[in-house]
């Protein structure tokens, strides 16, 4: 009876036992009761911090971006194949080209070869007349400045077209005509005639903008379409060398071919500059691009809307900075102004009685900071007005009323003085200006002194003083020999001056530079 107890389970056991194993089973089939959960891990989130955005901006403005397409009536080069050539010489075409020129005779026979490029010049030479198509020559960007339809662009986009076409945001294309172009600000004027009302910017008061300030370009970089790109106004008052009237902002935003013409936006929509240039040695952007100034365009736009040109005051004369070198040479206490090298013949700054040497202080009052921002003030006057010059001649300040002219119409040009001079051989009756570094001869047609020699070590040759070039004046006072710059050193001396100017001519024209005395 013992060994029968011990030998066999109880039925309480088995019971246990059969709950167990029946439990382990359903969990088996059916997976985890549904009163028993599994626990997982969040996933990762992080509270964005708040910084601005530029999607209201970009959303607002967009439509009334652009992409500018310009085509051209330009005759086709003879090898149009396509066969992957295409031949242009420094802007000329391969029918440009003489009929003995190599280059043009090796082509020829090598399109024959490939049995189009001949069958092509023969067929343009049987069909004179054959009917020259419109062809893409550029791609830039623009913008609506009115809900009638006009559009500012870049004069580089527009300038070489005979037709236009818009694409608007949503790919609608439109075409459009040329109002008015201006290639001393590059800024061009087109005009779409449509039965509809555009959406459309406006130019911010850009002197608010300051260096830091974030900034939107819009464009179409490389063809791609409608891109958009962000930065900071990284300087102002940018000479990139494009002209008498530049003016740069300076921003980081990646601008690229195809930015042209493009808008630069502040946070609230509106127009601080149009894209124009960009520093690119590597062919793309490097995050330095310039951009006209709203203030600038505004004026010039207004008068190509007007009548489809831009009339600028004249002065007429030809003008340098002002170095400090060149200040304590003149006894001026700044190195501000714009120095004169040259009136030109019957200007209105020659007629008013404006010399070369003076130095033009200010313009109406204001004050004239360097020789880009005489050139501005003088424009932004207009033509056939009445201008207040102040000059600084032989270190006394005094005025001339000058009746400017009208650089639309004059198409006035830098005085330039083309004389070739025979270096074959010099007067005997040489003296050196040793502490200067200079050696003079009397001039072959009694113009000022040649410069027969210049110590490579001097500070002349610094200043880029060569021999060949002429001395015509020292401290404003006409020499014609080695005395007269003497003469004239001494009496800068006498007045406290540390430097002289000297009065170079070349083949290039004419310039100063500033020697210092305690060489001479």
């Amino acid at each position: 009876m013992l060994k029968s107890k011990i030998g066999r389970p109880s039925l309480k056991t088995v019971l246990k036992g059969s709950t167990v194993a029946g439990l382990a089973a359903v969990m088996l089939s059916t997976g985890i009761p549904a009163q028993v959960y599994q626990t997982f891990a969040e996933p990762v989130t992080v509270a964005a911090p708040q910084v601005p955005s530029f999607s209201d901006v970009v959303s607002a403005v967009s439509p009334a971006v652009v992409s500018v397409r310009v085509k051209s009536d330009a005759t086709p080069v003879s090898d149009d194949s396509g066969n992957g050539f295409s031949f242009n010489f420094g802007g000329r075409g391969f029918d440009d080209l003489p009929d003995d020129h190599p280059l043009k005779r090796f082509f020829r026979e090598f399109g024959n070869q490939q049995g189009q490029g001949g069958k092509n010049q023969d067929r343009a030479q049987r069909d004179p007349k054959r009917p020259h198509y419109l062809r893409p020559v550029a791609q830039g960007s623009g913008f609506f400045i009115s809900e009638d339809g006009y559009v500012v662009t870049n004069n580089h986009v527009v300038s070489d077209g005979s037709a236009y076409t818009v694409v608007m945001n949503d790919g609608t294309e439109l075409d459009a005509k040329l109002v008015g172009k201006d290639s001393r600000t590059d800024l061009a004027l087109l005009k779409v005639d449509a039965k509809r009302k555009f959406t459309y910017v406006k130019f911010a008061d850009d002197s608010k903008t300051r260096v830091g300030d974030w900034v939107v370009a819009v464009g179409n970089p490389f063809g791609l379409g409608g891109t958009v790109t962000a930065g900071i106004v990284s300087a102002r008052g940018r000479d990139i060398g494009s002209g008498p009237y530049d003016d740069f902002i300076q921003v980081d935003a990646a601008v690229n071919r195809g930015n042209s013409g493009g808008p630069t936006f502040n946070l609230n929509g509106e127009v601080v500059g149009i894209n124009t240039a960009i520093f690119s040695p590597s062919g793309g952007s490097v995050g330095i691009a310039f951009a006209i100034p709203a203030s600038t365009a505004k004026d010039v736009i207004a008068d190509l809307m007007k009548d489809g040109k831009v009339e600028r005051g004249w002065l007429g004369v030809q003008i340098q900075p002002v170095t400090q070198d060149i200040a304590d040479s003149l006894g001026l206490s700044e190195a501000k102004g714009a120095l004169v090298v040259a009136p030109q013949d019957n200007s209105p700054g020659a007629k008013a009685g404006i010399k070369q040497g003076d130095v033009i202080t200010a313009v109406n009052g204001e004050p004239v900071k360097d020789a880009r921002d005489l050139a501005k003030k003088v424009a932004a006057i207009g033509p056939n007005k009445k201008a207040e010059v102040s000059i600084w001649r032989n270190g006394k300040a005094q005025s001339v009323t000058v009746l400017l002219g009208n650089l639309a119409s004059d198409e006035a040009t830098k005085a330039e003085s083309s004389q070739n001079q025979d270096q074959g051989s010099q007067p005997s009756t040489e003296k050196a200006l040793t502490a200067l570094g200079i050696t003079v001869a009397p001039s072959d047609d009694g113009n000022g002194v040649a410069v027969t020699d210049v110590d490579p070590d001097s500070e002349a040759a610094a200043k880029g003083l060569r021999e060949g070039e002429k001395i015509t004046s020292v401290n404003n006072q006409q020499v014609s020999s080695a005395a007269d710059i003497t003469k004239a050193i001494e009496a800068a001396r006498k007045d406290g001056r540390t430097r002289a100017l000297f009065q170079i001519q070349s083949q290039n024209g004419s310039r100063f530079i500033a020697l210092p005395l305690n060489e001479g």
